[in-house]
């Protein structure tokens, strides 16, 4: 087991880092490395000098010599020599000019952006957006539920190279209504994820507008029915992906896992199967389940989302339920062997509590075991949160019938694997996304991270 640290990183924060399109712009975030801005302001400061050197070899030695004489004798005729030296005048009007010059070049910066539609407010964070986040590392993260999108919401600030691939198989709530309606995968999960990576507030928002009265609409979201729409508009949501992105001002991408609709099954202890995602927690009973599958099982992946696999610095599998988030993203074959085959090392995400019905009674090296059985490969990193939620919350779970999830009984084998470090808000017993990202961004090889230019 391993503690966490990153080198020269701040101490872990509790709450997500707000949007770039809340943060207010500073001289800090226009010298940061990678921006692009300090080469050219370094050039015109140059450029600026040398202009003044040569304009005054031109007036010293040319036709305007005895003007140049002229304005240098006025000008000190307004200084008095016992209280600063004469050319202290000279660099006041150099500096002047500079700070004129330059304020001209910020004006003329502003009007073009205001003439094309970009408000000038927001350049500092369109041109940290292109040139540091396009920089930042390719981080894969696959599962669904609230846990996926928690991640990427952190993810959105630290790098545009973000794929959520999510999984499909929801069979509930108003996903299960419009997957048995129109034949389409479940969307629930996408919304979440396309709200959490969306470069545009509001549209995030009303992604998630659940609609409270209305025939025919009445506990659907705006955007499970806006997918809905695309789906049918196109002929399903694969092809409908590159449409998707552009609207809702994606930073990164979203994938399903596959694009065809799909049925979650599990074989349980005592022998029984069990189909349908929502019926695991009812029905699981004293057993407890062995194997998931989809059906059909020979579902095809989106290429996009393999390449994205493939390229990866770093895969993240979670956080979100072990049995129907995380392993039915894994399930669809091609995405198995491109995982199986990556080079970029895998993270677990260990979840915080057991589920009841789902997980009830696993240990945290069961969670570790059923990932490997249903992919082939043990994640050569396992997250642990280190926080101990606060009573209140550990009762109310313990009511519910769930477990917190520690290392006890863990194998010395899991434990090489094991970083654990506080994840958590300890109020809430959700992760932290601050937090999360800054841990998963620790363990991806410094051999594979941008190098800072100015």
């Amino acid at each position: 087991m391993r503690e966490l640290r990153l080198p020269g990183a701040a101490p872990l924060r509790s709450a997500a880092p707000p949007r770039a399109a809340e943060r207010p712009g500073s001289l800090r975030r226009w010298l940061a490395p990678g921006i692009g801005v300090k080469r050219w302001l370094t050039l015109f400061i140059l450029c600026t000098a040398l202009g003044a050197v040569g304009f005054l070899h031109f007036t010293w030695t040319g036709p305007l010599h005895p003007l140049a004489t002229r304005w240098i004798l006025t000008l000190n005729s307004l200084m008095d020599p016992g209280v600063l030296p004469l050319h202290a005048i000279g660099i006041t009007v150099t500096a002047l000019a500079l700070l004129g010059a330059l304020w001209s070049v910020v004006m003329l910066n502003r009007q073009l952006l205001s003439s094309t539609g970009t408000a000038p407010a927001r350049a500092m964070d369109l041109l940290y957006e292109q040139r540091t986040l396009t920089r930042g590392p390719k981080v894969v993260a696959l599962g669904g539920g609230t846990g996926l999108s928690r991640l990427l919401t952190g993810l959105r600030d630290s790098t545009q190279n973000t794929t959520a691939i999510v999984a499909i198989s929801d069979d509930g709530g108003s996903s299960g209504r419009l997957r048995r309606s129109l034949d389409m995968i479940a969307p629930g999960d996408l919304t979440d994820c396309y709200a959490a990576l969306s470069d545009s507030p509001v549209m995030a928002r009303l992604m998630l507008h659940r609609f409270e009265r209305g025939d025919g609409i009445q506990g659907h979201t705006f955007g499970n029915l806006m997918l809905a729409t695309l789906s049918e508009e196109e002929g399903g949501l694969g092809e409908a992906m590159q449409d998707i992105h552009e609207v809702l001002r994606i930073r990164g991408r979203v994938y399903p896992a596959t694009a065809r609709p799909a049925t979650l099954c599990a074989r349980l202890s005592d022998g029984r199967t069990i189909q349908g995602e929502s019926q695991f927690a009812t029905l699981v009973g004293d057993a407890h389940i062995e194997q998931v599958s989809l059906d059909p099982p020979d579902l095809p992946a989106l290429d996009a989302a393999l390449d994205a696999i493939r390229d990866a610095d770093v895969i993240v599998l979670g956080p979100g339920s072990l049995y129907t988030s995380i392993i039915p993203a894994l399930l669809v074959p091609a995405i198995t062997e491109a995982l199986c085959a990556a080079s970029a090392p895998i993270v677990y995400v260990a979840s915080l509590m057991t589920e009841p019905g789902e997980t009830t009674g696993l240990t945290l090296e069961d969670h570790v075991d059923a990932i490997t059985r249903h992919l082939g490969r043990t994640p050569e990193h396992v997250l642990v949160n280190s926080t101990v939620p606060s009573p209140d919350v550990m009762d109310r779970y313990h009511a519910e019938g769930a477990e917190f999830l520690t290392l006890n009984g863990a194998s010395r084998a899991l434990r090489g694997r094991v970083h654990t470090l506080p994840l958590i808000h300890p109020d809430l017993a959700r992760h932290d996304p601050a937090a999360l990202v800054q841990a998963i961004l620790g363990l991806i090889p410094r051999r594979l991270l941008p190098v800072d230019v100015g």
